[in-house]
Parts: structure tokens; C-alpha cells; sequence
């Protein structure tokens, strides 16, 4: 993290194109915040755009604008946003979700630095600073022929990844203080004391919802508590994340790390890292418990031996057995 401050302090002062990436929740859009408002262009305005949640048939009438009678319900000529963000900066969240016919179309802006309103016969000439977020892989997006190479590349100028709050350490500690006297000062009343017992399940859980889940958990523990946090307080998928096993009336229990993953269904998960991540664990799991024998590791997994160590050299685990 300090790393990614360092960079946020030495691309602010150019009109390079950053490109975020990190998973959703971990502060994507305050990291651009913070790049605009370091930024000789501090004065002007930072105008955000979510991608992801304009379809796509609007989506490019609000980049680029429109002019009157260009379609069907088009009574006023509109100024998109990157004419709104002129001399400023445009923040252009989830671009990985951007349809290929509008990829083409965001690809000349950055080129050309101008944009052609729907509609209109003449383009119009900006200065804008774009940073661009996502959560996708886009390398792998790529790839996979859903994303335009050249695109990528256009917007890959300076990369920052954001890491998962998981893989932060003591940040959570950091955070949950943070946001302990942010709530209690909104919400006017005295600070809200979180006993180091549930600070400590709160360090063993992995947050896939990252700094929003958090700042969320914490925001609802200073609206619901009665000064001090005890137990009963907290969801059970963070209760029992460390590996106890929540009690049940039918006597079945339902595994922490798989019932954590359907608690946050709603805001979608990756398949393929869920599994890739629970097969991990398996493996570390064993190996841990054998004191990395790996005769004896393949032998609780059911595997043969020369499986077991390709997936340890596969998934680059060996750096786990000092």
C-alpha cells in the first residue's frame, strides 16, 4: 500500500491515462479521487462515469453527447461528459464491462483527443485526463477476444493495482479505526469500543466484499450497539470464518469459507477463482497438518503424490513451505 501511495503521489502531477485494477470494494474510485485532487487539474471538475450500469445504447450518448433530433426522444441537444470533464478529469469505473462498438469509439477519443457527439457532423476538441477501473482481469480480457488489444494498451499507460484488504495485514486494523470515528461523528453519539477478541476474527476473515464490506459492518455496529460490540453483534460468516463450526438444529453444518462465498452471491463472485481458491486452501491445509510431507499431504487429498506436486509448482505454493 505504501507502494501504491508512493505511485498515486508521482502520476498525479501528469496527464498520463492510469489504468486501476482491483477487485470490487477496494477503493478504486477514492484512489482516483486522489490522483484528480493532487493533480494540476484539481480545479476543475473530476466527473465520474459508471460503464457498467448504462446500458450500452445510452451509455454512449452520455460519453459523448448528443445533438437534437440524433434519435428517437432526443428533443435537446446534451453534452456528454467528456466535454463536462474538459481541463478536468474523467473517471471511467468498470470499463472492462464497455461494448466492443464503444471500445472503437473511446480508443479515437484517446487518440485524437476529440469527441463526435451522436448525431452531430463535426467533432469537438478536449483536454481530459481519463482514469480508467475495473475489477476484471483485462489482460486476460484480452485473451479471451472481450477487449480490444489496442484499447488496452491505450489505457494501460501507468497501471495500479489495488490489493485486496485480505492481503493487507494490519490496514484492517488501521480501517476499522478509521471508520470507528468517521460513524461516531456522524452519527453524533460516542465511539463505539470493538473488544480485541473480534478484532482478531476480523483479521482471519477475508473480506471479499473488501473496504465497502467493512466500512458497511462497521457503519451498522455504530448505528446497532450500545457502546461496546460483543458477539452476538457480529454475522455469523465472520464469526466462524476462522474455522469453528456455526451450530445447527439439523445437526449439518454449512463450511465457513463456502458460506461466506453464498452470503455474497448478490454482488456476483468469480467461479473460477472461488474454486482455485478453496483447492489452495485444501492443498495448504494438508500440507500444514503433514508438516509439508507431501507423501502424507497426497495421501489425505486422495492424490497421487506427482499430481499433488504439480499443483503445488502450478499454483506457485512452494514459496509457502518455509
Amino acid at each position: 500500500m505504501q507502494k501504491l501511495y508512493k505511485m498515486i503521489q508521482r502520476v498525479a502531477s501528469s496527464s498520463s491515462t492510469v489504468l486501476i485494477q482491483g477487485e470490487s470494494g477496494t477503493g478504486k474510485e477514492l484512489i482516483a479521487r486522489a490522483i484528480h485532487e493532487l493533480s494540476p487539474r484539481q480545479d476543475h471538475p473530476l466527473i465520474p462515469v459508471n460503464c457498467g450500469a448504462i446500458p450500452e445504447d445510452l451509455l454512449e450518448s452520455e460519453l459523448f453527447g448528443h445533438v437534437r433530433g440524433a434519435f428517437t426522444g432526443a428533443a435537446h441537444t446534451r453534452t456528454g461528459r467528456f466535454e463536462l470533464a474538459n481541463n478536468g478529469t474523467l473517471f471511467l469505473d468498470e470499463i472492462g464491462d464497455m461494448s466492443p462498438k464503444l471500445q472503437v469509439k473511446m480508443l479515437r477519443v484517446l487518440q485524437e483527443k476529440v469527441v463526435e457527439p451522436v448525431g452531430a457532423v463535426k467533432t469537438t476538441k478536449v483536454d481530459v485526463r481519463v482514469i480508467a477501473a475495473t475489477h476484471k482481469n483485462l489482460e486476460k480480457e484480452v485473451a479471451e477476444n472481450r477487449f480490444r488489444e489496442d484499447l488496452f494498451y491505450r489505457l494501460n499507460v501507468v497501471p495500479l493495482h489495488v490489493p485486496p484488504l485480505r492481503e493487507r495485514g494490519n490496514d484492517i486494523l488501521l480501517l476499522i479505526d478509521h471508520f470507528l470515528t468517521k460513524f461516531a461523528e456522524h452519527q453524533g453519539g460516542k465511539r463505539v469500543e470493538i473488544a480485541q477478541e473480534i478484532q482478531e476474527l476480523f483479521m482471519s476473515y477475508r473480506w471479499p466484499g473488501n473496504v465497502r464490506e467493512l466500512e458497511n459492518l462497521i457503519e451498522r455496529l455504530t448505528v446497532l450497539s450500545d457502546g461496546e460490540v460483543y458477539r452476538e453483534d457480529i454475522p455469523e460468516k465472520i464469526l466462524y470464518s476462522s474455522g469453528d463450526l456455526p451450530p445447527t438444529e439439523g445437526g449439518s453444518v454449512v463450511v465457513p469459507e463456502f458460506a461466506n462465498i453464498v452470503a455474497n452471491l448478490s454482488e456476483g463472485v468469480d467461479f473460477n477463482h472461488e474454486v482455485d481458491s478453496f483447492e489452495n486452501q485444501l492443498i495448504l491445509s494438508a500440507l500444514d497438518s503433514t508438516g509439508w510431507n507431501k507423501n502424507k499431504a497426497a495421501q489425505l487429498l486422495n492424490l497421487n503424490r506427482t499430481t499433488l506436486v504439480e499443483k503445488i509448482k502450478k499454483k506457485g505454493l512452494e514459496r509457502m513451505e518455509g
